[in-house]
């Protein structure tokens, strides 16, 4: 996948769990910049300010986004828990014999009491 859209699906998840603990002009260029695909010149003529202003907000919303999720880790926690469930739902299809229930419910039971 190129970069480009490995960041942009980033922040998208990084907006969708810290999105809340930025001002309203944090979440509206990140919101415009990266979920409704302006560039910078278009994002700027919709705050009436400068390319370069907003190419400065971006970049310190990233960096405070990148800092959230490197403290709370959220994100990270998010995407273990959607990596057990899919291997999850590939077990659970395979169930033949109660061995194999049992080790189902063993591996749900020990996502139920794990930190992730």
């Amino acid at each position: 996948m190129p970069m480009e859209i490995v960041k942009t699906v980033r922040m998208g998840l990084l907006n969708d769990f810290y999105g809340p603990l930025l001002t309203l002009k944090q979440k509206h260029c990140i919101q415009l910049y990266y979920e409704a695909d302006l560039s910078l010149a278009e994002t700027a003529e919709k705050f009436g300010s400068s390319r370069q202003a907003v190419y400065d907000l971006l970049k310190r919303t990233e960096r405070l986004l990148e800092e959230y999720e490197s403290k709370l880790g959220l994100l990270a926690k998010y995407q273990k828990r959607q990596t057990r469930y899919a291997a999850l739902i590939e077990l659970a299809k395979g169930l033949e014999n109660e061995k194999e229930f049992r080790a189902l419910v063993a591996e749900l039971e020990r996502i139920e009491t794990s930190d992730i």
